[in-house]
């Protein structure tokens, strides 16, 4: 008989055929730096994937000394995360091509190409990017690159920790949490250096779910690949792996092998073992949005354009000259309320006062003398409000002060009409709630910023018995997987989408920005003050 406990197995029965479909970390020693080292007296903790928390990846120092240990070691795919950089201390001479020294190489993809494996890869010089291929033979050393880029444990588990190697990462955001056994030191902010301790995920015959099994479970196994018909066994697929087939292989019969974890509304009735019916792979734009508030946690949702509620508008709060250049709008003119008052070092810009009402114009030059010399620096152009009439003046760019929006409009919005008409982010609060569903989260903020607008992929399931019973299930936010039953949908018209404001955790909400803007040019920073 098989035993389970925390979900895995203990036992297995001699005899039993297990088809090993992936392996898994299952969760992370971490041993805590001091001063960036681990000694044998280093303190040891042990951490779920789910800790919170965002940590950036200390690039390991040991060089690779081929493509193909690299492409043994580390983890390539299609996604973000399977993109790793290197770069080879010395020229690299291709057929048609040289890779100069200290170049950043992006693996993207391990294909067969003319008979013979080779990485497709690529350097970006002078903002122009250059493809090639590497063949697994090429030899040389091979560092990683330095990466700027934050992650979840989780998807560092998945992505960045190679075969044979601990990985050392540095803590980068501390998530909020209601749990206090948290096992870091308090304030902690070193470098944590991770041993994966790994699961084995398999399928049996006879079981229709997955099988978790712990790598130091004491059994002993013989490979029995070459003589066993394997096509016996079910194959479990990711919602990635839906979402990569082709849109003519939908509508498609499938039964869930591992629900999603957690009771969340509308997911809570996919439970495994379920029959659906998977009609489109499609992608929908959604508004990502935060609520208003000082304390935290700050809770966040991810709004459908379809959404029937309608906002009143809500003052917006700048922190400096720069971010009221950026709010400003040809459609309707930028008024604020000075909050912080700001002495200019410059007697050619204007000086402000807490109180005073400015409507910003445009962003132009001016010449003011600095240190005995003219200089050309960017300035606001704006125009003081008076009593009785208006004065053009000038702020420095670079003014850290604090502006809070004077809202003149009174008008109810819909969403689709805020993203058209106004530059998010956006500051909102329902004033009519959404009546086409019973419970309308966002009516219950006390006011809500519309951050920016996202686009994200979704599979259309319904229940076979009952098509008006619709899910719309996000593809890289909630972990399932099934396995398709082969047969004809009966019903090949999908049904209408539903579709349904999400609450996303902090965590998700991280990898949404993260994911969204990492295409996007970063804005220039803000000019610095004149020492």
């Amino acid at each position: 008989s098989i035993y389970e406990m925390f979900g895995n197995e203990c036992c297995l029965s001699t005899g039993d055929v297990i088809k090993v479909i992936g392996f898994k970390i299952n969760k992370l020693i971490a041993s805590i730096c001091e001063n960036n080292e681990v000694s044998p007296f280093s303190a040891k903790v042990e951490l779920p994937l789910n800790f919170p928390g965002l940590y950036k990846v200390v690039a390991d120092k040991t060089p690779y000394v081929s493509v193909e240990e690299i492409t043994r070691k580390v983890s390539i795919g299609p996604t973000r995360f399977g993109h790793p950089c290197f770069y080879s201390p010395e020229d690299i001479k291709l057929a048609n091509f040289t890779i100069k020294r200290g170049e950043q190489i992006t693996f993207h993809s391990v294909e067969e190409v003319a008979g013979a494996v080779a990485v497709n890869c690529g350097v970006v010089r002078n903002n122009r990017s250059h493809s090639f291929s590497l063949p697994l033979s090429q030899e040389g050393k091979f560092y990683e690159c330095e990466d700027e880029q934050i992650y979840t444990l989780k998807e560092i588990a998945e992505w960045k920790i190679p075969k044979c190697r601990n990985r050392t990462v540095k803590l980068s955001n501390t998530l909020h949490t209601r749990d206090c056994s948290n096992p870091l030191p308090e304030n902690f902010g070193g470098c944590l250096v991770l041993m994966p301790i790994y699961e084995v995920q398999a399928v049996m015959k006879f079981r229709k779910d997955i099988v978790h099994i712990l790598s130091d479970l004491d059994i002993e196994v013989k490979d029995i690949t070459d003589c066993y018909d394997i096509s016996s066994f079910l194959q479990p697929l990711s919602l990635e792996d839906v979402f990569e087939r082709t849109s003519k292989e939908f509508p498609m019969a499938a039964e869930i092998m591992e629900g999603p974890s957690g009771s969340q509304k509308p997911y809570n009735s996919l439970h495994t073992g379920k029959e659906i019916v998977i009609y489109k792979k499609y992608q929908a734009t959604r508004v990502l949005a935060s609520e208003i508030r000082s304390d935290s946690p700050k809770r966040h949702f991810l709004i459908p354009l379809s959404y029937k509620g309608k906002f009143k508008r809500r003052p917006r709060e700048f922190p400096t000259a720069y971010d009221l250049e950026i709010a400003r709008s040809e459609k309707e003119q930028l008024h604020v309320v000075a909050t912080k008052a700001f002495d200019s070092p410059h007697k050619e810009l204007f000086s402000v006062s807490v109180g005073d009402q400015f409507l910003v114009q445009q962003c132009q030059t001016s010449e003011v003398f600095y240190e005995g010399r003219k200089k050309v620096i960017d300035v606001l152009a704006c125009e003081q409000i008076l009593s009785d009439t208006y004065r053009r003046v000038l702020l420095p760019m670079y003014m850290e002060g604090g502006f809070v929006e004077v809202v003149h409009d009174k008008k109810q919005h819909q969403l689709s009409g805020i993203c058209r008409e106004f530059r998010l982010p956006f500051n909102v609060k329902v004033s009519v709630r959404d009546l086409s569903v019973d419970e309308d989260v966002l009516a219950a903020t006390p006011g809500l910023q519309l951050e920016e607008e996202i686009t994200d992929s979704y599979l259309l399931v319904s229940s076979p018995s009952n098509p008006a019973e619709s899910w719309e299930v996000p593809v890289y936010r909630l972990n399932m997987s099934v396995h398709l039953l082969g047969r004809d949908v009966q019903a090949a018209v999908p049904p209408a989408t539903k579709t349904v404001v999400e609450e996303i955790s902090e965590e998700q909400y991280y990898m949404v920005r993260r994911y969204e803007n990492q295409t996007l040019h970063p804005p220039p920073r803000p000019p610095k003050k004149p020492s």
